[in-house]
């Protein structure tokens, strides 16, 4: 007999908490957040149960920021009405694809806009905030604070003219909303401006020290809390690289009117809310109250015991906020546990390019779940078997049909159902008896001892095997085991042949097909944090108890390392259905033409339309535009003219002189959103005074039909002076 083999881990925690990312409550859930936090979650926290540990899975909707506001605005609606739309939608969806979240919660509930407001009291009390001025952009017309994502604009990196106020979605780059070049409101379509605001940061740099040895050596105050080996490298790397940059404060408030407010004995927070990032993760928290109210729980074992391991599943766009701006908002609070591991997942493409929202690029789960219905173990599998654990990853129709017909339906439910049909056929459906010292052939051959002191306890080892995978969150490698033990059991039905040999040695067709059948009830164990459907269908044919998840796999574990049979003999199976059937190419192709069809209506969204209300002006000749002198120059100072509300006075540095030009650009751009900036001048114009200033020239702009204008500009790199033909 084998001793039961303990999890390798660092430390034996008494319980565990597990949170996914909240996600956000402005529209459907799709693959990339399956594969992202969801999956990977809740296939860890099924096996914990499995094995019977203390753990709860907690999530819930992230229903604050500006994002969810600018929605509401577009569509005519209260926030309040956008986040219920999409947290029901949420609640129905996961639990449709088998996320079994212990509480699944929301940031809008009372309880956690009161848990929110006492920590960052807490804060406030223990003077960890930082109070300072600055200047922050206004819409003037709309009398409103603009927070990151109200603010769009050019971004000063890639050029990419849709970035937001604290992102380019086109290059990546993090932003702040001062660097946007020429920046818009997206309340008003005006140029916002810069208006003084006071706020609380909080000072990270403070932090930075105990962040880097945490984070570094897993070490804080002579303990040891967590082994870097065991974190991710890209996961590191992000921490790293902002560790290394230098950590600076950071705004805990923002001048909104949705969302948590900032608590009201607090001098000053009169339209105050607190930042989404100070209120979205103490979700964990308030969520996880609610859980221990409904089950009369101590929340704060689960927060505060050091014999707890918090985990973070999140997705790479994460990393930063879960591993060191709320661990120091936690640490700075006092008595709350640090995260053990925050094993975040990279991105997931879709047929080439990535998964976006904006363009309709995705594969939204709840119309997988209506137009392919009966498949969400299909996709769970497909999903976990591309899973982006170490790098981005994708997912195709093509390869999602190769994957359900040729290993779930080819190899798992073949191997499975050729079982339980050939023991209803020699035994009526029972389980049968055997002679246990009888020599069958297994994957590697002919089994030289007996079959209890061999292929259980091989079995016993191969699912270890795919258990430490999954304790240390490698869980493309567990599935990767689940379906070579199926292969190994399907092994020895082949070598063996039992359909031909049953007449003349129908002893030793006992003997395989009993193995076969342990196989099996195996599978039914093992499959369940992979794939939940498959395994109540499978218990159901064996005609066993359903899975509770209440340790079903450590005890199985024990009974094969005891030799012991998962399936009594002469116990009667159920009727055998097919546990997968094929993907059929029109489905296939259906999916695919939804997703061309898409792209289609996104290129004619890009074009615009022909503006007819601006005839073209008269025709000239090709000596009349080359009397036109159009040079290259960069604006290198600027500001408003006087008393004139459009006009801009410039400065442009031609490379072999200096110009002014008065420019009616300043209803759209700010003096200083336009120094630096390279532009293409009409040189040759004739002078012209305006407003008792001489402008020596002209520079080009583009105008929409709404009237905003835009820089006809020379790339970069271009020298002043160059002529423009």
């Amino acid at each position: 007999m084998l001793p039961l083999l303990l999890p390798m881990i660092m430390k034996q925690y008494q319980r565990y908490l597990v949170t996914a990312a909240l996600p956000y409550a402005n529209g459907p859930l799709h693959i990339g957040h399956l594969a992202g936090a969801y999956l990977s979650s809740d296939i860890y926290v099924r096996f914990q149960r499995l094995m019977n540990k203390d753990i709860v899975f907690i999530c819930g909707s992230d229903e604050h920021g500006a994002a969810i506001t600018i929605k509401a605005l577009k569509e005519g609606l209260h926030p309040q009405q956008i986040v219920d739309k999409y947290h029901a939608l949420f609640k129905e969806t996961f639990s449709r694809m088998g996320i079994s979240f212990d509480m699944y919660h929301r940031t809008s509930d009372p309880l956690h806009h009161t848990t929110s407001q006492e920590f960052f009291s807490t804060l406030y009390k223990q003077g960890e905030f930082e109070e300072k001025e600055s200047e922050q952009y206004f819409d003037e017309e709309a009398q409103q604070f603009l927070a990151d994502r109200y603010i769009s604009g050019t971004c000063p990196k890639c050029g990419h003219q849709e970035a937001y106020g604290d992102q380019c979605e086109s290059c990546g780059t993090s932003l702040s909303p001062t660097e946007l070049i020429n920046p818009i409101s997206k309340l008003s379509g005006k140029t916002p401006v810069l208006k003084k605001t006071v706020h609380w940061y909080l000072p990270l740099d403070k932090y930075e020290t105990w962040l880097k040895e945490w984070i570094n050596t897993g070490n804080l105050n002579g303990e040891h809390l967590h082994d870097p080996e065991d974190w991710k490298n890209h996961v590191l790397g992000q921490c790293k690289s902002w560790l290394d940059g230098g950590l600076q404060p950071r705004a805990m408030t923002r001048d909104l009117d949705w969302g948590v407010d900032v608590p009201h004995h607090i001098p000053g927070h009169e339209g105050k809310k607190l930042y989404v990032w100070m209120d979205a993760p103490i979700g964990y928290i308030s969520a996880t109250k609610q859980w221990a109210a409904d089950h009369a729980k101590n929340w704060k074992k689960y927060w505060q015991d050091k014999d707890t391991a918090l985990i973070h599943f999140i997705g790479k766009d994460n990393i930063v906020f879960h591993c060191l701006i709320f661990p120091a908002i936690l640490k700075a609070h006092g008595h709350y546990i640090l995260p053990m591991n925050v094993p975040a997942n990279q991105f997931m493409n879709l047929e080439g390019n990535k998964i976006s929202t904006s363009r309709n690029w995705a594969v939204w789960v709840h119309e997988y779940l209506d137009e392919i219905p009966g498949k969400e173990d299909e996709l769970r599998y497909v999903m976990i078997k591309n899973m982006p654990e170490l790098k981005d990853s994708e997912f195709t129709w093509k390869g999602y049909q190769e994957s359900v017909n040729t290993e779930l339906v080819n190899n798992l439910a073949n191997f499975i159902n050729r079982v339980l049909v050939l023991t209803h056929k020699y035994y009526n459906g029972r389980v049968p008896d055997f002679d246990e010292d009888m020599d069958i052939i297994g994957p590697d051959g002919p089994l030289e001892e007996s079959f209890h002191d061999t292929e259980l306890l091989r079995l016993f080892d191969d699912i270890d095997v795919m258990n430490q995978y999954i304790r240390t969150f490698d869980f493309r490698s567990g599935l990767k085991t689940l379906m070579e033990i199926s292969t190994k059991g399907n092994q020895i039905l082949q070598f063996n042949e039992p359909w031909k040999i049953i007449k003349e040695d129908p002893e030793k067709v006992k003997t395989v097909m009993n193995l076969c059948l342990q196989y099996v009830a195996a599978l039914a164990v093992i499959c369940r944090p992979f794939m939940p459907f498959m395994s109540d269908k499978l218990r159901a044919m064996l005609n066993l108890k359903p899975i509770l998840e209440k340790g079903e796999l450590v005890k199985m574990m024990n009974d094969l390392a005891e030799g012991k049979l998962i399936l009594k003999k002469k116990h009667v199976i159920g009727t055998p259905e097919h546990l997968f059937t094929r993907i059929d190419d029109n489905i296939i192709d259906q999916q695919v033409e939804k997703l061309k069809a898409s792209a289609s209506q996104n290129v004619a969204a890009s074009i615009s339309p022909t503006v007819e209300t601006v005839p073209v002006k008269p025709l000239i000749t090709i000596d009349d535009f080359a009397k036109i002198d159009i040079r290259t120059a960069t604006i290198t100072h600027a500001e408003k003219v006087e008393k004139a509300d459009k006009l801009l006075k410039l400065t442009l540095d031609l490379g072999f002189e200096q110009r002014t030009v008065v420019s009616g650009i300043a209803e759209q751009y700010t003096p200083e959103s336009v120094i630096g900036r390279k532009v293409s001048l009409i040189a040759n114009l004739a002078p012209r005074k305006m407003r008792g200033i001489e402008s020596q020239g002209m520079i080009l702009m583009a105008e929409n039909d709404e009237g905003r204008l835009s820089f006809i500009s020379p790339e970069a790199a271009w020298q002043n002076g160059q002529i423009v033909k």
